[in-house]
């Protein structure tokens, strides 16, 4: 028989209304509010990123012709385009950051994990950040260069499902490596980096705390080799060596010795100089661990391309905030959605198959196992005529 709810209801109930109800009231997302509640704000900016609106407008035109199916969804009404605007811009993003952790939480619960890829138990995490480009006459409080605005997403990913783990929005001037110094790393997790969070301070201070990384060596860093270890036998490293560092400043900041483990990268052709302080695994893990750091540009690219990240429906900094979260709320929940499906989608399939269907009647859990099914249809009523 046919479901009772659209598949859009059901994924916006993966996130409880009571947790969401008590994250209201922690951050006064509704303080003075009239009418229009939180919960619409996010079921409206949800829709925005699944069914790709551009505008507040198709926001708003969108719900309204979804021919009475809003109850599923708690909404008694579509919301006017200025009414949504206002609430972005005004209702404090925090909130939607809250409801992030706590979707991360729920993600993590079906990630389905490293699998075989490494024998090791430390957990392993990538640290970057991408800058999200805006037009300077819109936006002119992200101004980033003369001509051009941005702000910065800094992303720190687990690598158990790629999901990510902590997140910082900044505008677009603020350093990478003056970010990381805010992120709390569990001891003796590994984090992969590359080359432009070489900051040796930051290394040694992660080292004290337990903390393992790998990374590439800048090219003009000033070094003696203490040690030659051997090499593995038909691999790809050239050099596997213990190093200090001899230059004044960097010394001074890391004054331990550390690994420098050499590699031949056969895609790109090229010798890779990994920095380490891994010095108890061998050497071609120590590649691996830093090929596999290619997991966080996978994500921003997933991100960048399936949600509504690039295009913004407001431009005060409320408003833009609010939307990059909801943005990371709905790829965490289509994440999780694909982590439940047994149909193995790529996620970008996953999302144009839902934005096709946000508001047919199916059970979402059938759906996903099996999306190209038709759902069997309403027996026809037999009429009975009296002679």
């Amino acid at each position: 028989m046919q479901f009772s709810t659209n598949l859009f209801s059901q994924i916006v109930h993966l996130v409880p209304r009571l947790t969401f109800a008590q994250l209201v009231n922690q951050t006064q997302a509704e303080r003075y509010a009239k009418g229009f509640s939180s919960w619409d704000q996010f079921v409206s900016m949800l829709f925005c990123q699944l069914a790709q609106a551009k505008s507040l407008r198709e926001i708003s035109d969108g719900l309204a012709v979804s021919c009475g199916k809003l109850s599923h969804l708690g909404l008694s009404e579509a919301p006017p385009k200025s009414t949504l605007g206002y609430a972005n811009a005004h209702r404090p993003s925090q909130l939607y950051e809250d409801i992030f952790f706590n979707v991360r939480d729920l993600c993590h619960s079906e990630s389905p994990g490293k699998k075989e890829k490494f024998r090791f138990k430390n957990k392993l995490l990538s640290l970057d950040s991408t800058t999200i480009d805006l037009c300077l006459s819109l936006f002119p409080w992200a101004k980033f260069r003369q001509t051009k605005g941005a702000v910065k997403l800094h992303l720190l990913l687990d690598h158990d499902g790629y999901l990510p783990e902590f997140v910082v929005i900044t505008d677009g001037k603020t350093s990478d490596v003056k970010t990381a110094y805010n992120f709390t790393l569990p001891q003796g997790s590994i984090v992969a980096i590359d080359r432009g969070y070489c900051d040796f301070g930051l290394f040694y201070q992660w080292n004290e705390s337990g903390v393992f990384f790998v990374t590439r060596l800048k090219g003009n860093a000033a070094y003696e080799v203490i040690d030659n270890r051997q090499v593995p036998l038909r691999s790809n490293v050239r050099a596997d060596q213990i190093i200090r560092f001899t230059g004044p400043k960097t010394s001074l900041k890391y004054p331990i010795p550390v690994r420098l483990v050499t590699v031949w990268d056969e895609k790109n052709q090229k010798i890779i100089k990994l920095l380490t302080n891994l010095l108890d695994f061998g050497a071609i893990t120590i590649g691996r661990i830093f090929r596999d750091r290619w997991g966080i540009e996978s994500f921003f690219k997933e991100l960048k391309q399936n949600l509504k990240i690039k295009t913004f429906v407001g431009t005060t900094p409320t408003a833009l905030k609010t939307q990059i979260w909801t943005a990371l709320i709905a790829i965490l929940l289509l994440k999780y959605l694909q982590f439940r499906s047994k149909c193995n989608l790529h996620l970008c399939r996953l999302v144009a198959l839902l934005r096709w269907n946000l508001f047919s009647y199916r059970n979402l859990w059938d759906f996903l196992d099996n999306p190209f099914e038709s759902p069997p249809e309403l027996p026809k009523l037999q009429l009975e005529f009296p002679f």
